[in-house]
């Protein structure tokens, strides 16, 4: 059966300005990190992005490492794309990244200049519609890094450029490399939530100062702002599986508490706690799009449905610094 995109996407999604660029991003974006890899069944895949599509998400978030295994997350969304969303290319904003390892040896790690070549072979694209440098590589002079994104620019291989990862002082050096080399930098990808508020220090004011935007990812603090944790630490649950990214020594009986009291918050307010966080990264307009993972279609609904409570008085936001403090 052909796809059919729901005539109603654009009524239920807010979109904004990506800093003073003539881009525009949905306030909420996908990111195909770790559930759109070969151990996803493609249909699931499948059945995720065109209800995202159908929600009005346009902004598909990728990196070449992304699957597992590394390459398989680009490779399935060209699949898809290719037989469900072609028609719609001109409506999407897709975007990927180099700078995390792909593959053992020296060569595999910290992006080159064919890593998007060989994003966009497994995609099937021409182009993206941005690419980011993922992290800063330590072993290459920052000029060399801006001027491949220049020189991608002007190949026709992205139409934009940005950095992810990239700390005040290195995201301040390579904006001026890039604005010298008349490719600026549209937008920065860093991690900001409730729990990690590092951003706060200067970087969302130095990209609001630049005119560029920001989209932030892990908003959910890899899941602890949901309610999966309210009661401990489930056994089924990605703190229990031994994942990297959330170690159960992280759950501490405070931090458990303090979830619990944002829920509270959340429920004062009308929300579940998920959304809530996504509404909080959005509370300034400092941030352009919060960038979230889902392995359902109902994660999805719920993130979109934020956007009818996303605004704070002073007395919510007030009352969640207090329980962060704690």
């Amino acid at each position: 059966m052909v796809y059919q995109a729901s005539t109603t996407r654009y009524q239920t999604m807010e979109y904004r300005r990506c800093g003073r660029s003539g881009l525009q991003l949905p306030a909420i974006s996908l990111g195909l990190w770790h559930n759109f890899g070969d151990e996803t069944r493609v249909e699931t895949s499948r059945q995720m992005l065109l209800h995202a599509f159908d929600l009005g998400i346009t902004h598909f978030d990728l990196a070449n490492n992304y699957g597992p295994p590394p390459g398989s997350a680009e490779s399935n969304f060209g699949r898809i794309l290719k037989e469900s969303l072609l028609p719609y290319r001109d409506e999407l904003i897709t975007s990927t990244k180099a700078g995390y390892t792909m593959w053992d040896g020296p060569y595999g790690d910290w992006g080159s200049r064919a890593s998007l070549n060989q994003s966009l072979k497994r995609m099937g694209l021409e182009y993206v519609d941005i690419f980011y440098h993922h992290r800063p590589d330590p072993q290459t002079p920052l000029m060399e890094t801006m001027r491949a994104l220049d020189h991608l620019v002007r190949q026709g291989k992205a139409l934009y450029v940005g950095i992810s990862n990239y700390p005040l002082a290195q995201a301040r050096e390579a904006v001026k490399i890039l604005n010298d080399l008349g490719t600026p930098c549209i937008i920065h990808q860093p991690r900001y939530s409730m729990f990690e508020r590092g951003v706060e220090e200067g970087l969302l004011d130095f990209l609001q100062t630049e005119g560029i935007g920001s989209i932030a990812f892990s908003p959910l603090a890899g899941g602890q702002l949901t309610d999966r944790y309210l009661n401990g630490i489930p056994a089924d649950s990605r703190a229990a599986s031994s994942s990297r990214f959330l170690q159960p020594e992280q759950l501490t009986p405070a931090r458990l508490e303090k979830i619990r009291q944002l829920n509270r918050q959340a429920e004062a307010r009308g929300q579940k706690l998920s959304q809530m966080a996504l509404a909080w990264v959005l509370r300034e307009e400092k941030v352009t799009s919060v960038l979230i993972g889902a392995s359902k279609t109902a994660q999805l609904d719920d993130a979109v449905g934020m956007l009818q409570n996303r605004h704070f008085t002073t007395e919510e936001c007030a009352a969640i610094d207090a329980i962060l403090a704690l």
